[in-house]
């Protein structure tokens, strides 16, 4: 797809809530998924963006902290409606999130236990790997379309399935590329521009009582520092919550931690379940700010960078390399989703039907979703 291809209209501020306000609502899988499905809905459906954009703004999200798929959501935001854009994409992806979630820490406190809902899970990941494969590829196409990009990717792969912490492979990757290219490194042209003014600096919480401000800044700082999937979040908070503060038992951390895995939209909406836990609907507000917020301050600080980033040939480069690593990010989340959805015969049933659905008659991810629940509850229900 080139820039002809993209759709001319302005979006309206209605239509990113309508959208975002959706995906929050049905966007299982963790990032991985909700980043296919926003490419299914910005790029193949509404053409709001070109494929390397998206994979632009998707590498700029993987060099910032935070979580990535709301960073993603708060930059096509901004791309398509400015300030405006960036808060109605960002709070209408988390909003929907945070309230399933705040009815589960409800539901936890009053009865002593996560309502189980293994089912819909169990329905839902097998259909929802088709969007993610079928992401990975149309963006392949422009992240390795080179012999030297398709190497990085791969060894990328390879590195992070080794355990290698994904942001220095992206460094690595971004380095890799920009050898390649032999374009001469600037002080202003590498990543160092993009990432070195974001570096939050590291802080001490605050031990003592639970009290909203402390709560708002142990969740603000780890919003501001923590890079990595949701076991990395549950590291963080285990650090400070259960060993420093000793606010909550590992039991409790473990149950928050389970809700932000199973609830569509944002992980990081653990940080409201936790927030109930401690200091009721109040607590939850606090913690889900403080979560988020720097999510916020990053994409409005990096944003602008981005096509300055892609318009010079050494940050190009180094672009290039990023998003190629990218990809193999993905691609190696989607084979861990895999060995966790397709567990038996009717999981394997139910992703071959989704992928023909979705390949052949171009189904929206949404009806896929749905279907699936349903699905996973008829079986459960079947027993």
């Amino acid at each position: 797809m080139d820039s002809s291809d993209l759709t001319p209209s302005r979006t309206t501020l209605p239509e990113l809530a309508a959208l975002f306000a959706r995906l929050g609502t049905t966007a299982f899988g963790g990032p991985a998924a909700h980043i296919a499905l926003m490419h299914d809905e910005v790029v193949r459906r509404r053409r709001w963006l070109t494929e390397e954009h998206f994979l632009d703004l998707l590498s700029a999200t993987n060099l910032i902290p935070g979580p990535n798929s709301t960073e993603l959501a708060i930059h096509i935001g901004w791309q398509r409606r400015g300030w405006a854009g960036l808060l109605v994409a960002g709070v209408a992806f988390i909003v929907p999130a945070m309230a399933i979630t705040g009815g589960f820490a409800w539901a936890y406190v009053r009865f002593g236990a996560v309502p189980a809902v293994g089912w819909l899970l169990y329905g839902v990941k097998p259909v929802i790997l088709g969007v993610v494969v079928q992401a990975i590829a149309g963006l392949t196409p422009k992240a390795a379309r080179t012999t030297g990009l398709r190497v990085l990717a791969g060894l990328a792969a390879l590195f992070v399935a080794l355990g290698v912490h994904e942001l220095v492979v992206l460094l690595a990757a971004g380095a890799s590329a920009l050898a390649l290219a032999r374009i001469p490194q600037k002080p202003t042209d590498g990543a160092a521009s993009l990432i070195l003014p974001l570096a939050p600096a590291a802080a001490v919480g605050v031990a003592g009582a639970v009290t909203l401000p402390a709560l708002f800044w142990v969740f603000l700082k780890t919003g501001a520092v923590l890079f990595g999937s949701g076991y990395v979040l549950l590291a963080f908070l285990r650090a400070d919550l259960v060993e420093r503060l000793g606010w909550l038992t590992e039991a409790q951390l473990l149950d928050a931690v389970a809700v932000g895995q199973i609830t569509p939209g944002p992980v990081f909406t653990t940080a409201t379940f936790v927030g109930y836990l401690l200091a009721g609907v109040s607590g939850a507000l606090v913690a889900t700010l403080g979560i988020f917020l720097p999510a916020f301050v990053f994409v409005a600080v990096s944003g602008p960078l981005v096509p300055r980033l892609r318009a010079s040939p050494g940050a190009a480069a180094f672009l290039d390399g990023v998003n190629a690593a990218s990809l193999a990010l993905m691609a190696v989340v989607t084979v861990q989703l895999g060995r966790a959805a397709l567990t038996d015969i009717p999981t394997v049933c139910l992703g071959v039907v989704g992928a023909f659905l979705l390949l052949w008659f171009r189904l929206n991810s949404t009806w896929l979703i749905l279907g699936g629940a349903a699905a996973g509850w008829a079986l459960h229900a079947l027993g």
